[in-house]
């Protein structure tokens, strides 16, 4: 016993990387493959990188070997000897025999991608167990540059991206698997009752005209102050977390069939002003009338059974103020992974900050938010919805309807952006126009007017990837802030409600 002992002490120690996980073998086969047959490198490409082999000596010869057959050169133990003579490693492991060798042990090229697959998932254990390595030498080096909450985004942000890899990689795909993708999207608008290939917004007029809230979509809605940007915004959400109805989805996974889980950073406003605008519009119980607490029994009653229907709706607020745009992809992602996400919406774009790096002025942060905001639409595969301010240039003109060279301090609003939305309210520019009592004719034409634009509102299309601009009639009740479906004077009464 003693002496066994003694023979183990006298063994070398070990070194930390023996202990990381990793198949030699697997690696060995995989490049066996690769060297008899160059077209099994095609078929595992997008799956294996040189930087995925544990042993740096196979890290070499794949990345040789990958070099080559990309530039329709052969790859075999005789081709990659020239590159691979004053290779150390390769020395200690017999030079140029190794590679012959490998070649000569591949059983099959047919099971190239089983050990692709292994060597990949070994790479991703390896990064899993540095990366908490990491976490835990900043975690216990106390500095000052260096918040604990930093280090939480950080490694929130390093654990996503590791958990994404490979998922974007899809390269080329047969016209049929396209086909058949295209069929299961008409498909799902079909059971949405019929033009509709996104999430519903809950007003017909704009869905038909957007065919919904379309995944991985940036979607800007711009208005001038009062218009009623922040109020068609909780409509929105309100009504997607409303119909929320979880299920079994075409690919199998489950899902939101129906609505979806909604999360919204109120920028502007806390998280009890939001709740008292949609329990308004919910209870048709006037927000000031709320924030007074001056209300009926009957309304108040209303209120608390409103309150009491939205307790489970998926509707998750953050009110947290000059967030940065790296924390907000980080909050989504966060939410996602802990509740779901189907829906982003940010209130309002300005008031993000960028990252900071360096001498930036406020377009090229603006140009900063923006790419942000698109790459988390991408990345989680959500539509997100980012209320702009416009410039001040619309007051100064006759026609006050907005354009797009009205987006505020960068163009890059317009570039980046899917859809660009404008809020349009032509009666809060009449209200102001109202002439003297003592002018009749002209009260009188003013009076015609303000009953013709009275509780109307335009969604005005600016820009559309996916259809046509233009511009959707909407209903606007200023008491309850709330957007509906403009009643038609052909339609006999009902469905003028949003919700």
């Amino acid at each position: 016993m003693n002496e066994v002992a003694k023979i183990r002490t006298d063994l070398p120690a070990a070194p930390e990387t023996d202990a990381l996980p990793h198949n030699i073998e697997a690696e060995q086969q995989l490049l066996g493959a690769i060297l008899t047959n160059n077209d099994t490198y095609d078929r595992i490409a997008a799956l294996v990188k040189a930087e995925h082999f544990f042993d740096p000596v196979h890290a070499r010869i794949f990345e040789i070997a990958a070099a080559r057959i990309q530039k329709n050169a052969l790859a075999s133990p005789v081709t990659l000897k020239a590159f691979l003579e004053d290779d150390a490693g390769l020395k200690e492991l017999g030079g140029a025999a190794y590679l012959v060798r490998l070649a000569g042990a591949a059983i099959s090229a047919f099971a190239a991608r089983d050990y692709a697959q292994m060597i990949y998932d070994l790479a991703v254990r390896r990064e899993l167990i540095g990366l908490g390595r990491d976490i835990s030498a900043k975690a216990a080096k106390i500095d000052v540059a260096s918040e604990p909450r930093e280090q939480i985004t950080e490694a929130e942000q390093r654990l996503y991206k590791l958990g994404e890899q490979g998922v974007a990689e899809r390269g080329f795909q047969s016209f049929l698997k396209a086909v058949t993708e295209a069929v299961n999207s008409a498909n799902a608008a079909y059971q949405r009752g019929g033009g509709l290939a996104g999430i519903s917004t809950g007003l017909i007029d704009l869905d038909k005209k957007m065919g919904g809230l379309h995944p991985s979509d940036l979607i800007i809605l711009a208005g001038r102050p009062s218009m009623g940007k922040t109020s068609l915004a909780t409509n929105i959400a309100f009504n997607i977390a409303k119909a929320y109805r979880r299920g079994r989805l075409p690919d199998g996974h489950e899902g939101a069939v129906e609505g979806g889980c909604v999360g919204f950073f109120s920028l502007e406003m806390s998280a009890e002003q939001l709740a008292a605008r949609i329990l308004s519009e919910a209870s048709e119980v006037p927000s000031e009338q709320i924030r007074r607490g001056d209300m009926t029994e009957t309304e108040f009653r209303r209120f608390v059974e409103a309150a009491k229907s939205l307790e489970s709706c998926p509707l998750y607020i953050d009110d947290t103020p000059a967030l940065p745009i790296s924390q907000v992809a980080a909050r989504a992602r966060r939410l996602k992974r802990t509740h779901g996400l189907d829906v982003l919406m940010v209130d309002y774009l300005q008031l993000l900050k960028g990252t900071g790096r360096g001498e930036t002025n406020r377009v090229q942060e603006v140009s900063e938010i923006t790419q942000g905001l698109k790459a988390i639409a991408k990345e989680l595969n959500i539509p997100v919805i980012a209320l702009s301010q416009l410039s001040r240039t619309v007051e100064s003109r006759e026609d006050k309807r907005p354009q797009l060279s009205d987006l505020r301090e960068s163009g890059s609003i317009e570039q980046d952006a899917d859809v660009v939305l404008f809020v349009y309210r032509d009666e809060y520019y009449k209200e102001r126009e109202k002439p003297g009592d003592h002018e009749l004719e002209k009260m009188a034409a003013w009076q015609a007017i303000m009953e013709q634009v009275h509780g109307k509102a335009e969604v005005i299309i600016g820009k559309q990837r996916h259809g046509p601009i233009g511009h959707v009639e909407l209903s606007f009740e200023g008491r309850f802030t709330r957007f509906g479906n403009l009643v038609r004077p052909w339609q006999d009464g009902g469905g003028n409600e949003g919700f």
